[in-house]
């Protein structure tokens, strides 16, 4: 499955919004625990471990502000 980089939601702006108020009135760890599980669900939906993969790496180095050594040396 190919990892799709471009905006794909027809409505971004309302998702972010949805996004935010799942989040309302929630402690800190209530929060990660929701993002953790929306992450679970949503990576059992795409259930391709390559793109899941590819995925995890570019928020990664997004992140990081660095490419991943292992995943540069496992390019080579």
């Amino acid at each position: 499955m190919l990892l799709k980089l471009q905006s794909n939601l027809t409505r971004p702006d309302d998702f972010y919004e949805a996004l935010i108020d799942m989040h309302r009135d929630m402690s800190d760890a209530q929060s990660q625990s929701a993002n953790a599980q929306l992450i679970l669900l949503l990576a059992n939906h795409v259930g391709d471990q390559a793109t899941l993969a590819e995925a995890m790496r570019i928020v990664r180095e997004g992140v990081l502000g660095v490419p991943d050594k292992e995943a540069l040396a496992a390019a080579a």
